[in-house]
């Protein structure tokens, strides 16, 4: 039975590791073993999973204590708020019992940095070392970096860890360097460029040796805080296309700003994270890495930030109306791609069902395509729309009209704003 002083820690410290974002994650295939506890499978996270699974995950810092005071950080050091510690042997039987329980499918464990980054980060380590070896623990464990810690230890890290991620916390220096003076993006590209080196080492030795041990199977991933600073999309979007190739990440997360403080240097939006546009910038990732666009194709000194009101592949369309009409019979995957309502799997179904056969409008609704927003960009053999008739801003007023957007709901007078 848990005592009163760990569930109050367990209170303070999983409430404080709500502010982090990068938990979610997928790719890492480590197996149960005879004996073992666990079994990551396709990848934990405290979210839903590609085929609707809902996955949990204990997400907690290890302290709260922090010798930074970095202005968007409920956790820094100037706040008001109450503190607490676990000690190793306690995230470790939390995690055993909880997952005994069936409360959870694995661990995703940050921390505020006390005394100093390898202090921190040695007994982070400890804490994934003992589940493995001593609990023979098989499930999910992602481990935040600390930034500044040790190679010798990030590498360790790596040996127990699934995933690993370090927060890029502004999406720009001159950001970093106004809230979080303590920090710098250079301390966390050495960080991720001792993963990004040793995936690689370990994955050529694999090649050679079988029983090389796996090296972060999950890869490795960022966040940044939006809206903290006055970053534009263009910049956010960026930072985040050059941490993508220079790192490899699997995953960029973007963070609205939530209000925890009042310190001047700190923007004033009310009670609310800027959500929606968290969402279009997570749109605009996915645009770039499965969809074949390139960031300045959105996002460029003519159009610096994003159109709330629509996604980023409809506002791309709407400004380049000589890319289209597409004709569906003729064109290509990668411009098939790019018709606003459809995605991936509608634009593989397309090109296979051509195969046998020109198609028709009957036949793209069967196939997953949302026509009401992809009619006035494609034709198909009985098409009876084209982008040029009616004119692009017109189109734009017709589809808002008919979206069914949860934000459209709520904010009425949206429509009437831009027209």
């Amino acid at each position: 039975m848990m005592s009163e002083r760990i569930r109050e820690k367990l209170k303070i410290l999983a409430d404080a590791a709500k502010y982090d974002v990068s938990c979610s994650s997928s790719g890492s295939n480590r197996k149960n073993t005879k004996d073992g506890v666990g079994d990551t499978g396709a990848g934990i996270c405290h979210t839903y999973t590609e085929d609707g699974r809902c996955v949990s995950l204990l997400k907690i810092l290890l302290t709260n204590v922090c010798i930074f005071d970095c202005a968007f950080c409920v956790s820094r050091r100037s706040n008001d708020v109450q503190r607490a510690a676990f000690t190793v042997d306690e995230v470790v039987e939390l995690t055993m019992n909880f997952y005994r329980r069936n409360y959870i499918e694995g661990l995703f464990l940050s921390s505020g940095i006390f005394k100093n980054a390898d202090y921190t980060m040695e007994r982070m380590v400890r804490i994934a070392k003992k589940l493995r070896l001593e609990q023979r623990y098989n499930g999910y464990i992602h481990l935040k970096t600390i930034p500044g810690a040790s190679e010798e230890l990030i590498k360790e890290a790596g040996l127990y860890a699934d995933r690993m991620s370090i927060n890029l916390e502004m999406p720009t220096e001159t950001g970093l360097k106004l809230l979080a003076p303590e920090k710098s993006h250079e301390e966390v590209k050495r960080d991720l460029g001792v993963v990004r080196d040793n995936l690689v080492k370990f994955n050529n030795e694999r090649s050679i040796i079988k029983s090389t041990p796996k090296f972060v199977p999950a890869g490795q991933s960022t966040q940044m805080v939006i809206g903290a600073s006055d970053e534009s999309d263009k910049d956010i979007m960026y930072t985040a296309r050059n941490y993508y190739k220079e790192f490899q990440l699997k995953r960029v997360y973007y963070s609205g700003y939530i209000p925890i403080s009042e310190d001047s240097r700190m923007p004033v939006i009310g009670t609310q994270p800027p959500l929606l546009r968290e969402n279009r910038l997570y749109q605009t990732d996915w645009l770039m890495r499965f969809y074949g666009f390139e960031v300045q194709e959105i996002l460029n000194d003519e159009n610096p930030n994003l159109d709330i009101q629509v996604d980023p592949k409809l506002s791309w369309a709407l400004r380049n109306p000589q890319y289209f009409p597409v004709d569906i019979n003729t064109a290509d995957y990668k411009m098939i791609l790019r018709i606003p309502g459809i995605g991936v799997k509608s634009a593989k179904k397309i090109v296979q069902a051509r195969q046998f056969g020109r198609i028709h409008e009957y036949q793209l609704k069967n196939l997953g395509v949302a026509f009401n927003r992809a009619k006035y960009f494609m034709r198909c053999s009985d098409s009876r729309f084209q982008l040029n008739d009616p004119e692009p801003m017109y189109i734009k007023k017709r589809i808002l009209e008919k979206s069914q957007s949860k934000y459209l709901k709520n904010n009425p007078d949206q429509l009437s704003l831009l027209f």
